[in-house]
């Protein structure tokens, strides 16, 4: 159960009531979550694949930018050319299935991760938000996505938690 501050921050971050929390996947060093887990199934029954959910619109902002930089299709590249680098992101796949299985068995999306895992990038946002989940080393590919942003916290939190 996730505690209803927590639950009004996210909601604030993403300008939306969230849908399906199971849980604060990972906290922002300011205090504040920065990934949700979510339930495998939305409660009107649709598969929801999206384990991890990065909240943090600063954090997610930033990754926008390194989406649009051209910085997926080099991180493809380098999965076709790395078989270390290949193995290391089909192993994050791997714990992220495991990870959700632990949350409930969704048939519809068995075998399915996020963010293209095993063999694609399509998004950093989930890859990231599984680094910081998971801890760094899980998620090559997502730790490096990580490392790239630097401090986006220094600022500051990105939302006021709010009182009472």
């Amino acid at each position: 159960m996730i505690d209803p501050a927590d639950e009004a921050t996210v909601e604030a971050q993403l300008g939306r009531s969230p849908r399906s929390i199971h849980a604060v996947g990972h906290r922002c060093p300011c205090g504040n979550p920065d990934v949700v887990t979510t339930e495998p199934r939305l409660p009107n029954g649709t598969p929801f694949p999206t384990t991890f959910y990065l909240t943090c619109p600063r954090a997610a902002s930033m990754i926008g930018t390194l989406e649009g930089s051209g910085l997926m299709k080099e991180m493809q590249a380098r999965l076709g050319e790395d078989p270390e680098l290949a193995a290391a992101y089909r192993a994050a796949h791997e714990s992220y299935l495991a990870y959700r299985a632990t949350l409930g068995e969704v048939p519809e999306i068995e075998g399915i991760s996020a963010g293209g895992m095993p063999d694609r990038v399509k998004c950093l946002h989930v890859l990231a938000a599984h680094a910081l989940a998971a801890g760094p080393g899980v998620n090559p590919l997502g730790d490096e996505v990580l490392a790239l942003l630097g401090e986006w916290w220094a600022a500051g939190p990105c939302v006021s938690r709010p009182v009472g």
